[in-house]
């Protein structure tokens, strides 16, 4: 049997695509365990510094595997959500490529992301209410952060689809590409990102993912903090020096 993930690198950037296109790539036990540890992996390693997360044959993801539901697997991980991702989403910047639907677990997982570059025929939702269920996978708790109330609510509690264009709109999707080349806009904005220097990237993230949570007060001081050991790297250093003597920058992640 094929690897229900596939992990493979592509210099700097990590892909790990769903590989379950028999069906629809519908999230299991096997698949939320794979996809755990490859983000691992990509917090852990040195040599990676962004991820991009899709799916194999057209589909992103149809959400949970309901055989498996019924054979009381689920697909999340204790303390950390749906796939390992969804309630501790990585350290390093994470990119999803989708292409056809992404449906309910799926669609949670996309919210996890930190950037989603989608085929203009993609299509998402959020159909939980019409099997009397709650999107309880980040989908209900997220989704308001990422749009305006109003529109998450209607996504939310009508359960109807809607296309990438529109997910665009209002903001849950970075870019659009044409059918079949998401995987392909994902890992150029992707490369863009690992371009940059690797602790300004993660304290970056990290700053702007957590200061929701901060009082005004309290974000500039929890800034200082997250940012002051990578003005002190010497990777600063070498971006000064790299802008002064008109060179590509070397960073060393130190």
């Amino acid at each position: 049997m094929p690897a229900e993930v596939l992990v493979e690198r592509d210099g700097a950037v990590q892909v790990i695509t769903i590989n379950r296109p028999h069906a629809r790539n519908a999230l299991d036990a096997a698949v939320a365990h794979a996809v755990a540890a490859a983000v691992d992996e990509l917090d852990a390693s040195d040599d990676l510094r962004v991820g991009v997360l899709t799916g194999a044959g057209g589909t992103f993801s149809a959400g949970m595997d309901l055989k498996a539901f019924l054979r009381g697997e689920r697909p999340s991980i204790e303390g950390r959500g749906l796939c390992g991702i969804t309630m501790t989403p990585p350290r390093k910047p994470l990119v999803g490529a989708a292409e056809g639907w992404a449906l309910g677990g799926g669609f949670e997982l996309l919210l996890a992301c930190d950037l989603v570059v989608a085929a203009r025929t993609a299509r998402f939702g959020v159909p939980e209410v019409k099997r009397a269920l709650v999107a309880r996978g980040g989908g209900a708790l997220l989704l308001a952060g990422r749009v305006p109330l109003a529109v998450a609510l209607e996504l939310l509690l009508t359960g109807e689809p809607f296309g990438a264009e529109r997910a665009a709109a209002v903001g849950l999707v970075n870019r659009l590409t044409d059918e079949g080349g998401a995987l392909d806009g994902a890992l150029e904005l992707a490369h863009t990102i690992a371009g940059n220097g690797p602790l300004a990237v993660v304290a970056t993230k990290r700053i702007a993912r957590g200061s929701a949570d901060w009082t005004v007060a309290e974000g500039w001081v929890r800034q200082d903090d997250i940012v002051a050991p990578v003005f002190a790297s010497a990777d600063a250093k070498e971006g000064a020096a790299a802008f002064a003597e008109k060179r590509p920058p070397v960073w060393r992640g130190r």
